[in-house]
């Protein structure tokens, strides 16, 4: 059985998707790129704002179902550029308590949705 995911405090699916399923004690979340859910459009256009943005988008889906970023076990980050991965990894990390990363991988991409700088996806544990 699956639950659906949904909040107003993330950007409304632009496709045929859901924001987030939850099935057992695992927490799937679709890629977030920048929107802002207020303004329903990327507002930031450098990296570290949209990467801010990204991961807020990602905290309210969690949030939604009473989870928080300390649920996160792994990410998945697309870049449009790799060369912003510093840049990225910088906000990134404020995310997370130290010690309590989740697993991660980072690529390039040829493009993004909205021609985003960056998208991020989670794999989360509810209850943990």
């Amino acid at each position: 059985m699956k639950t659906i995911l949904s909040t107003d405090h993330a950007p409304k699916a632009i496709g045929p998707y859901s924001q987030g399923i939850y099935t057992g004690n695992l927490m799937f979340l679709s890629g977030q790129i920048p929107i802002c859910p207020a303004e329903g459009k990327i507002v930031a256009t450098d990296i570290e704002g949209q990467t801010r943005q990204s991961l807020e988008n990602v905290k309210a889906i969690l949030e939604s179902s009473g989870c928080t970023m300390d649920n996160v076990v792994k990410t998945t980050v697309f870049l449009k550029d790799i060369g912003d991965f510093g840049k990225m990894n910088e906000v990134y990390k404020g995310f997370f308590k130290e010690g309590n990363y989740p697993a991660r991988s980072a690529v390039q991409v040829a493009a993004l949705p909205q021609d985003a700088l960056v998208e991020i996806e989670v794999i989360a544990l509810k209850g943990e």
